[in-house]
């Protein structure tokens, strides 16, 4: 069981706890339980929220010293740096090896604590050049909507921390179990694109009509030779129509997300099965085990092969 333990504050933003709580802390019918959740804080005891409710935190700092994973869920107001017990304590879950990961402001006490010296992190855009001006050792990259270093990790804006937890669930447990989970919070395994395009002004037009049919109706056709231009003619639009849909509504592509949807069923079936990699990718329609290769390596930066020894191996 991978224990994972929240530091919460005084002022603590229940939706960035949430992103944490949602992913690790829920028991899922038909999903093995590998993941155990609990919150810690400096002072023990009714904590505010920034929801005008206090939450009562039984567990102190000595919580850290017994988790795999340390989830940092925001750190406001960011001027505010976290006291001496605070750092030491984060200084020392990362030196005895366990995972230490922030999600949005979260990343002002990583690097109070010197965690993200001379490593790349990511933090809400509005934060961005203020994380970089502060801690100049820090790469701070304003567009990702994460960045894992494997035993540190960082995330975006506040939403962009199911992002960043989703990924964490899908490097320990493998792609078919991240994708369960996301099932049943009813939202993608993996959401492409950086935070970038949050930052402008809302679009002032309306976005006519919703992607989720289509979406639907290709993921029930991926072994087929489905093209951008069939997916714009099933919607009874151009395909440079279809194309700004995909942009407001998905932040991407219409031929991003669907080598996207194919990857990820390519590794779903190379976790679940002994298919040969051809069958593999005829399946989900990228042709053969040459193209697949291609893609993998494109998309994922490993080979087929690779990935299935590693997460075949994992799984059994």
């Amino acid at each position: 069981m991978h224990r994972v333990v929240a530091l919460v504050r005084p002022g603590q933003s229940t939706f960035e706890l949430a992103c944490a709580a949602q992913v690790f802390g829920i028991e899922r019918p038909g999903l093995a339980t590998r993941y155990a959740f609990g919150v810690c804080a400096e002072r023990p005891g009714p904590i505010p929220t920034r929801a005008g409710y206090d939450m009562l935190v039984t567990d102190g700092l000595d919580a850290l010293g017994r988790a795999d994973t340390v989830v940092v869920p925001g750190w406001l107001p960011v001027e505010e740096p976290p006291s001496s017990e605070v750092v030491e304590a984060l200084r020392r879950t990362h030196s005895r090896g366990a995972r230490v990961v922030s999600i949005c402001s979260g990343a002002f006490a990583l690097a109070h604590a010197g965690l993200l010296d001379g490593r790349r992190a990511a933090t809400h855009w509005a934060l961005a050049d203020e994380l970089a001006a502060r801690f100049p050792g820090v790469q701070v990259d304003p567009d990702v909507l994460y960045v894992d270093h494997g035993d540190v990790a960082t995330s975006a804006g506040a939403g962009a921390g199911i992002d960043l937890c989703m990924h964490l669930v899908r490097s320990d447990q493998g792609a078919r179990y991240a994708a369960h989970v996301a099932r049943t919070m009813v939202m993608p395994p993996h959401r492409e694109g950086g935070q970038l395009q949050y930052s402008a002004p809302p679009h002032p037009e309306q976005i006519d009509g919703t992607l989720a049919p289509l979406l639907e109706w290709v993921t029930e056709r991926l072994g087929e030779p489905v093209t951008v231009e069939s997916m714009a003619a099933y919607e009874g639009v151009s395909a440079r129509t279809l194309a700004r849909r995909f942009a407001d509504q998905l932040g991407t592509s219409p031929g991003q997300w669907l080598l996207a949807q194919r990857v990820a069923t390519a590794q779903d079936l190379l976790e679940s099965s002994d298919l040969p990699l051809d069958a593999v990718a005829r399946r989900v329609g990228l042709s053969s085990a040459t193209n697949l290769r291609r893609r993998f390596l494109a998309v994922l930066g490993t080979t087929p092969g690779a990935y299935r020894r590693a997460f075949r191996a994992r799984s059994r």
